[in-house]
């Protein structure tokens, strides 16, 4: 019994985050910071900034095939080879589909990162704050429910977030995409000048800015104390950056965790559930499972962030069954794991056009041109409901050759450049919809014994109807500015492959309709937190990590002052 209590003891902590990526890593930093002793729990190896980025300085010729993946993984692999990032160089940062296979109801392709940082380390880090826009359109447009927070209760966590990670971005003004605290922006070259110039001359509605992201154009002492630097534009981000240029868990929020004091770090461990005590009326800990030894542990903790990534939380939720919770923890209104939405990117273009033949452009920026949403932004005006938001970048192509070019004639070609051309893409708000879920399997496992996924996601009628208006208007803006040989196209992607999948234990003012109430806590289950993706009501059109990270910030506060209470 004295050994027992020692071990409990020893595995014992004030907070258990589960996961490590974007909103994990932020959760590890907000809990240490504060004094917490946390235990981060992460499915996947261990990854160290620098020392686990083995491409990072690598050069194209040091990949065969220029690191194309060969046919083999494309055969073996065809999930995961659908995801712009994935290529020699950064496999070792994605799940193979393989050898974590799930059921898809509905084709679903669930893009994943099993590793200390997550999908941190190739996340595309561009970030925009939401506006009431989107926290009040659920209960103006009638869908989902009402979010049980406006902008006002965010936005002093969306600065906090903000300057700690490194935000470059130009203040806009538009009250639909509030400006933040940014560091020097990027630029638009020529020909992206030359669209916005047409765009502003055109419509009212309308503002051409250069996008927002998570990459330090101008480090501050606080970056620089902590080992980061500034951005090289040399887009070769998705394989680790060795500078910290850009915000990942392994180059940011961890390390700043670590240098508390306060943290333990616990790779490879999946958790298979969370353990609900009766008599207490609350979680007690969780159980895990070692990924390589397949030896079970359990831990302990007066609080527990769940920030596994959307579908994995809801997996996770549904599996740890009680008495008092025989359908998942938490799920009392039979609602976890349904109203699943996410970005749609179907509504996609290219152009060209003819000028500024004597001009170029700095490196490999790592953002683009946006234009915020539009349409239904102020009041129901379309056959479609919301609204979606329009990203471009121009360039030129490279290594003007002939089918001739050969020796000599094709080593002088290589450093010519050809003329302008400009892809356009949407990012479309869809609806969360019952019939939209995950559900576990009553059949298949794991390797870990764990009921695989069911995936049941598709798109309607409104997103078909959200592609066709953006390709209108996407066509008729690059007409008015003078580009020619316009194609605009439906990619026919499947849902997924946006990785901005959201939802399933969604936030509510109603424990009858919601699972979580306006500071993420469980309404059943009130030390149960959940702040990834999983925790949407609804899903806007802006990229949505930042609010991830703001969310878990606030999240901390309430928590940890309610522990200070005694209220935990």
């Amino acid at each position: 019994m004295h050994l027992q209590t020692k071990l409990q003891q020893q595995n014992t902590y004030d907070a258990i985050v589960i996961g490590s990526g974007i909103s994990g890593g932020m959760a590890a930093k907000e809990l240490c910071e504060k004094g917490l002793k946390t235990l981060v729990l992460e499915r996947g190896r261990n990854v160290k900034h620098i020392e686990d980025y083995p491409t990072s300085m690598s050069n194209p010729w040091d990949f065969d095939h220029r690191g194309k993946m060969p046919l083999e993984d494309k055969k073996e692999n065809p999930i995961v080879n659908k995801c712009y990032a994935y290529e020699k160089a950064t496999e070792h940062f994605f799940v193979k589909d393989k050898e974590h296979p799930y059921i898809q109801e509905k084709p679903f392709d669930w893009i994943r990162g099993y590793q200390v940082g997550g999908k941190s380390l190739i996340w595309a880090r561009q970030t925009q704050r939401w506006s009431d826009f989107e926290f009040e359109g659920p209960a103006r447009d009638g869908f989902a429910v009402d979010w049980p927070i406006r902008y006002k209760d965010l936005a002093p966590w969306y600065s906090h977030v903000e300057r700690f990670a490194g935000i470059s971005g130009n203040k806009d003004g538009i009250d639909s995409l509030p400006d933040g605290e940014f560091l020097k922006p990027w630029e638009l070259n020529c020909l992206e000048k030359h669209i916005q110039k047409s765009v502003k001359e055109t419509y009212a509605d309308r503002k051409v800015i250069i996008g927002r992201c998570a990459h330090l154009t101008d480090p501050q002492e606080h970056h620089l104390a902590s080992g980061r630097s500034a951005c090289q534009a040399r887009h070769l981000c998705y394989r680790g950056c060795p500078y910290g240029a850009y915000f990942s868990s392994n180059s940011s929020s961890l390390p700043t965790a670590m240098a508390t004091g306060n943290l333990t770090l616990r790779p490879d461990a999946v958790v298979t559930e969370i353990i609900y005590d009766d008599q207490k009326g609350k979680a007690t800990g969780v159980r895990i499972i070692d990924r390589i030894s397949k030896e079970e542990f359990v831990y302990h903790a007066r609080i527990i962030f769940v920030n596994a990534a959307c579908l994995n939380t809801n997996l996770l939720l549904l599996n740890s069954k009680s008495s008092r919770f025989p359908n998942g923890l938490g799920n009392d209104n039979g609602l976890l794991g349904k109203y699943i939405a996410f970005h749609q990117y179907r509504g996609q273009g290219l152009a060209s056009f003819d000028g500024f033949e004597d001009q170029y452009y700095f490196g490999r920026r790592p953002t683009s041109a946006f234009i915020p949403s539009f349409r239904n932004l102020r009041k129901q005006e379309m056959d479609f409901q919301r609204g979606y938001m329009v990203a471009f970048s121009a360039s030129r192509s490279k290594g003007v050759q002939s089918p001739e070019s050969f020796g000599a004639s094709l080593k002088e070609s290589a450093g010519e450049v050809g003329p302008w051309h400009v892809f356009i893409q949407m990012q479309g708000e869809t609806i969360p919809k019952e019939s939209n879920h995950v559900r576990l399997s009553d059949e298949k496992k794991d390797d870990w014994g764990v009921p695989q996924l069911i995936t049941s996601i598709a798109y309607d009628e409104n997103d078909n109807k959200m592609m066709r208006d953006f390709q209108e208007q996407a066509s008729e803006m690059l007409t008015n500015a003078g580009c020619h040989s316009i194609n605009m196209y439906d990619s026919k992607q499947n849902p997924g492959v946006d990785i901005h999948e959201m939802g399933g234990v969604r936030m509510g003012r109603d424990s009858k309709t919601s699972l979580l109430n306006e500071w993420n806590q469980l309404h059943s289950c009130k030390n149960v937190f959940v702040t990834d993706g999983a925790c949407m009501t609804s899903v806007g059109n802006q990229n949505p990590s930042l609010t991830f990270m703001a969310l878990t910030a606030r999240a901390i506060d309430y928590a940890t002052k309610s522990m200070n209470k005694a209220d935990l």
